[in-house]
């Protein structure tokens, strides 16, 4: 089915924008959480595939991708976030969700367990958990916070291979990848399409709390973990850990990949299309 872009606001008043899919009323939707990076372009092919099915929801975060950005950096962060998923929810009659949650993402669906569990039927967690390591939040908030101003899509190919952890892609991935992740903008150069300051907004909250309460508050929910095998963001004790508490989630670990997969790799795609199935 062909997918709309919706703009709605937030209870502050913020625009903000998501990418649905629509489909079939008697399943329960997907929400689909991007990291901080990242947009709702991230899930297009997840989306394509599964939108025949159920309607597929890909939300950008304020200051992300097509959503305006806030006048204030306080505004950037999980509270304000959480929020921003409710308001989504709301504004497009979607109660309930499956969420797939990449990094960020996946911290808000877990947040959303606490403060709203019956808004939660399943949850995937992309490359995230409860503890995130110190090394790889430090990688994260530098490239968050880098506007290189490239001057071709294939310069942005170029820049992303040399910065980011191993991705295991083809190069029509990474055209794919690097095109989601810069756009081009009045003076002919490629820019970030989220907001610089937002690493101003991460260094501010210092260290990321440890999250196993909120992990724990998933219990009534089927849960899916993907991980980058060379993941700086998540250990491979607090993935174990993970797998301890909860014995019957679904894991696939990325080979040669770090943070964080992109969901599309040939690993991942069949078990996290049955994961999804299996949720009526």
């Amino acid at each position: 089915m062909t997918p709309r872009r919706v703009a709605f606001h937030a209870r502050d008043g913020l625009r903000l924008s998501a990418v649905e899919y629509p489909g079939p009323e008697d399943r329960t939707p997907i929400l689909c959480l991007s990291g901080l990076t990242r947009n709702a372009a991230d899930f297009d092919t997840l989306a394509a595939r599964h939108a025949a099915t159920r309607r597929v929801i890909a939300l950008d975060h304020a200051g992300h991708g097509e959503s305006a950005r806030p006048a204030e950096i306080a505004r950037y962060g999980i509270p304000n976030s959480l929020g921003d998923v409710l308001d989504a929810m709301a504004a497009l009659h979607c109660p309930r969700a499956v969420v797939v949650g990449t990094s960020f993402g996946g911290i808000l669906g877990m947040v959303l367990a606490v403060y709203r569990p019956t808004a939660l039927a399943g949850l995937v967690l992309n490359d995230i958990g409860p503890v995130i390591e110190d090394l790889g939040l430090d990688h994260v908030q530098n490239f968050v916070d880098r506007d290189p101003a490239l001057e071709s899509l294939e310069a942005c190919v170029a820049h992303l291979q040399a910065t980011l952890p191993p991705m295991p892609m083809d190069e029509a991935g990474w055209l794919r990848f690097a095109a989601n992740t810069y756009a081009p903008d009045a003076d002919s150069r490629w820019h970030p399409r989220w907001d610089t300051r937002v690493a101003q907004a991460l260094r501010g909250n210092g260290k990321a709390p440890e999250l196993w309460g909120a992990f724990g508050a998933a219990a009534h929910a089927p849960v899916m973990l993907v991980r980058g095998e060379l993941s700086d963001l998540l250990s491979p004790e607090t993935a174990a850990r993970m797998r301890r508490e909860r014995p019957d989630m679904d894991f696939v670990n990325v080979p040669r990949c770090g943070h964080c997969p992109t969901l599309d790799e040939a690993q991942v795609v069949p078990a996290l299309d049955r994961f999804l199935h299996a949720i009526p």
